[in-house]
């Protein structure tokens, strides 16, 4: 089935949201190999990402024949989305660095990444009439639980209340950017790159003052490999996760969405024990398998709804 505004299918949408979820999850430890490369701090480091991700897209739109839209969306309103979607984007980033710094990157990923799903079930149901249903809200508490034990399974972090204000105003963020992209994809408004692009170009302005303060350019002794990992973390977890990010939550329900993207804590948790010589603790794999089956309940879940909407629709 697809969506009726955009013509994406629900289950391509579903899994181009499981690879940008997977992607965003190597971004974790493509900055940790940049730390290590030089003296770059978090705000640059996301600048930087914006930017390069920024340069990608927009090589992409030159180089590939132009797709025509199916809303001719009027200049206004496409700067108006744009420009929100662009600053909730840089609170989003920029308050979740924030909050590691403040009281840890275990709470600082708990209560961000696990405040979204309520943030944004509550938000599609005031304002987008989506309905969780008893199984859906199985599926967030399952995938939630998960998460307070992959990340919390260890012991060891400490709560300040500073840094959980700061996760919860990141988490904020990022549930009216996703919010917003379901309420645009439902109007067929543009396309994927094109907002990508827009959504890049407002938060890299609105990062850029902030990144000049702690410092736009490293001291280095290693400039190539510190290249390479830049172009890294501009091409995969920004410029591919978040193109089929916004391709995907506009077909997906908001609340599947935020419930997929949880797989970021999981490919980064995978990659730690695979490419960093961590162990695979007893709380990473109970955390990792309760998230997963969450994930793909509610993606066997929301494939059955839109088939049967469409067979509805059919019928009449």
């Amino acid at each position: 089935m697809s969506n009726t505004a955009s013509g994406l299918p629900i289950g391509r949408g579903l899994l181009y949201l499981i690879i940008a979820g997977v992607a965003w999850g190597t971004a974790g430890a493509a900055a940790s190999l940049v730390y290590r490369a030089g003296d770059m701090g978090p705000v640059a480091l996301s600048f930087w990402r914006c930017a390069a991700g920024l340069a990608l897209l927009l090589a992409v739109r030159l180089l590939r024949p132009r797709a025509a839209t199916p809303v001719r969306e009027p200049l206004g309103r496409r700067a108006l989305r744009t420009g929100v979607a662009g600053l909730c984007l840089a609170v989003f980033q920029t308050a979740y660095f924030a909050a590691v710094s403040a009281t840890g990157l275990a709470v600082a990923t708990v209560v961000t990444l696990g405040a979204g799903p309520v943030l944004i079930a509550l938000g599609a149901r005031l304002t987008l009439a989506e309905r969780l249903g008893r199984g859906g809200a199985v599926a967030v508490v399952g995938a939630l639980a998960g998460l307070g034990v992959l990340v919390l399974g260890d012991g060891g972090a400490a709560v300040r209340p500073v840094g959980v204000l700061l996760a919860l105003l990141s988490a904020a963020g990022y549930s009216v950017m996703t919010l917003l992209t379901r309420r645009w994809g439902r109007g067929g408004e543009g396309d994927a790159t094109r907002t990508t692009a827009g959504v890049f170009a407002v938060t890299s302005l609105c990062l850029l003052p902030f990144a000049l303060a702690e410092g736009l350019l490293p001291h280095t002794e290693e400039p190539g490999r510190l290249l390479l990992l830049l172009l890294y973390v501009g091409a995969v977890p920004t410029a591919l996760a978040y193109g089929l990010y916004f391709a995907g939550a506009a077909v997906v329900r908001s609340a599947t969405v935020s419930v997929i993207m949880l797989l970021e804590p999981v490919s980064a948790a995978l990659l730690a024990v695979v490419l960093l010589g961590e162990h695979l603790t007893a709380a990473t794999l109970a955390g990792t398998l309760l998230m997963l089956g969450s994930v793909a309940g509610l993606a066997v879940a929301e494939v059955r709804g839109a088939r049967t909407a469409g067979e509805a629709a059919t019928a009449v």
